[in-house]
């Protein structure tokens, strides 16, 4: 079974740790093995001094939605000041100097995904600077890559495309884990950082979540199983549309359409298409809630048949260009304001340039639209391995 940075703390593994006065930026998926929260654990531990605690987006209490603000507060268990990372704006994302005062060190500790749109990582790289810049220690509490550290699929990010999905140039399915991250963000963005990556145990690169032994607890409203974590580097890519992308359902992200769609219409289109380890089923749904809410939509439920074949971003990308092709006279791009960006279609900023957005929009074929991240992977794939920390 595999043993996370935090059972490694508690276990009395990490002294650097013990009497300093310390911030916590946590979730609901930040527990030991009995499911016992970190802010428990701390709190009655007498080696522990927790001062602060943040919370990113959705919430310390994992309780909002995507996208929407999450005010600060005091935590009820333990009185102590909960401080919001996850604002009205841009602005709010990190935390300030005055929630840092009296504080020796930040610890992170959230279960991260695997893909570059999942913000966690990005609060993470945020109050390192912030840590940075205060002289303050930070301790990442290592957890699994949930999909996998041995594939990476997809580009960089171009030059004015960088944002709250994507931070730092690395691929939509990067397959590192939030502390090989934070080693990566230190040396790029050249912090002068107290970094501390609490690693794991039991953990190997070719590793799923089910392999690991350790229970699943959501890390955000619309991210129920592993399953939804593995599908994500793609089917995050309908929210730069105005489909659906199966909130309001039990699938999300694996569950995708629009009143205007025709499910056997669409599937038939996905399926000669070959994309490896998935196969299509067209169905009907109805989102309870966000985009068409209370309509019926036709659509498709993708189901993987062979993880480790399984290219979810290529899927992502064949979904839209199949939907693009067989419905033009309906399909529309997000022009909302997305993670706090006005002037970039959210699209442009999921993909990391316009490029995808614009091949399709153009009629170029998928292997042309595969093609336009192929460089960015491997020049990724080459650079990450000195900041990697498992076999």
């Amino acid at each position: 079974m595999v043993e996370t940075g935090l059972e490694r703390v508690l276990a009395g593994e990490v002294p650097s740790l013990e009497k300093k006065r310390l911030g916590l930026i946590a979730n609901p998926t930040a527990v030991d093995s009995s499911l016992r929260h970190i802010i428990d654990r701390f709190a009655a531990d007498p080696r522990i001094n927790l001062c602060a605690l943040f919370g990113p987006e959705h919430g310390l209490r994992g309780a909002a939605q995507d996208m929407i603000a999450v005010d600060a507060s005091d935590d009820p268990q333990t009185g102590l000041p909960v401080f919001s990372l996850y604002g009205q704006r841009d602005g709010t994302l990190a935390p300030t100097a005055a929630m840092l005062s009296g504080l020796d060190a930040v610890v992170f500790d959230i279960q991260d995904i695997g893909s570059r749109y999942y913000t966690y990582v990005w609060t993470m790289v945020l109050a390192m600077r912030a840590c940075a810049e205060a002289g303050l220690a930070f301790y990442v509490l290592d957890r699994p890559n949930p999909i996998g550290g041995d594939a990476v699929e997809g580009g960089a990010i171009a030059d004015g495309y960088r944002s709250f999905v994507g931070l730092l140039p690395v691929p939509n399915r990067h397959g590192m884990t939030a502390g090989e991250i934070a080693g990566y963000a230190r040396e790029t963005l050249a912090l002068d950082l107290d970094l501390h990556v609490v690693t794991m145990t039991g953990w190997r690169r070719t590793m799923r979540y089910a392999d690991t032994g350790l229970a699943w607890v959501m890390p955000s409203p619309n991210m129920p199983t592993p399953d939804t974590a593995l599908v994500y580097p793609g089917m995050c890519l309908i929210e730069g549309t105005e489909l659906s992308e199966g909130r309001g359902t039990t699938r999300p992200f694996e569950i995708f359409g629009a009143p205007f769609i025709d499910g056997d219409t669409l599937a038939a289109a996905l399926e000669p298409l070959d994309l490896p380890g998935v196969r299509w089923r067209p169905l009907t749904f109805l989102p309870t809630f966000q985009k068409h809410a209370g309509h019926p939509c036709g659509g498709v439920q993708l189901h993987v048949t062979d993880a480790r074949a399984f290219l979810p971003y290529r899927t992502g990308v064949a979904a839209l260009w199949a939907i693009h092709k067989h419905f033009p006279d309906y399909f529309a791009w997000r022009q909302r304001a997305y993670e706090f960006v006005t002037d970039r279609p959210a699209i442009d900023l999921l993909c990391g340039s316009p490029a995808i957005r614009e091949g399709i929009d153009g009629g170029a074929d998928l292997g042309d639209l595969a093609a336009t991240w192929r460089d960015g992977e491997a020049e990724f794939l080459a650079s990450r391995q000195r900041y990697l920390l498992y076999p």
